[in-house]
């Protein structure tokens, strides 16, 4: 099995991680820290603003299973990608939308995604989601990972993941895993 990688920003990783782990075909989730200046940053640094990281998903996916088109209509249905800096009351450029390619055939399919998108007038405002290649990824400390799995009753995994994850069961139900 040959894994492809794509690394996602488009708010808290928290959001992003608990709804790509349940797609058939990602083998795994990683959240971590992109897109800024400051090499091995702490969670901490980037929450101040003052890195210019975004807070990231990298998947690692089976495209044999799933295709990174398919990824990116997730990321797109499951997060407001025309907001700058800001998904709900998460504010700052650690929560910018963001789409970080590894290669030259990811950065096409998503300029024609967002091309797509913005012609069908799919969202009210046009889409900001910043695309960049990616240069580095820093791996979050281990606690926030399988954050939401851990954590269900905690307020922030109840008011905001909870229903990111129902949205995910009910539109992209046949993408789901068991």
């Amino acid at each position: 099995m040959s894994l492809e990688t794509a690394t996602l920003a488009g708010g808290c990783f928290w959001c992003l991680e608990a709804v790509f782990e349940l797609l058939k075909g990602v083998e795994k989730v990683q959240s971590g820290y992109a897109g800024g200046h400051l090499a091995d940053p702490t969670y901490e640094q980037v929450c101040g603003g003052g890195t210019g990281h975004a807070e990231v998903v990298q998947i690692a996916f089976d495209p044999a299973v799933i295709g990174y088109r398919e990824l990116l209509e997730v990321f797109f249905a499951l997060h407001d990608p025309t907001t700058l800096n800001r998904q709900g009351n998460d504010r700052g450029t650690q929560y910018r939308s963001a789409i970080f390619y590894h290669s030259p055939e990811q950065k096409a399919e998503a300029e024609q995604t967002i091309a797509r998108l913005n012609a069908e007038k799919a969202y009210r405002d046009p889409v900001v989601t910043e695309l960049a290649p990616l240069e580095n990824f820093y791996p979050a400390e281990d606690y926030h990972g399988e954050y939401f799995r851990l954590h269900p009753g905690q307020p922030y995994c109840e008011w905001v993941i909870a229903p990111k994850v129902a949205k995910l069961r009910e539109k992209f139900k046949e993408k789901v895993g068991g």
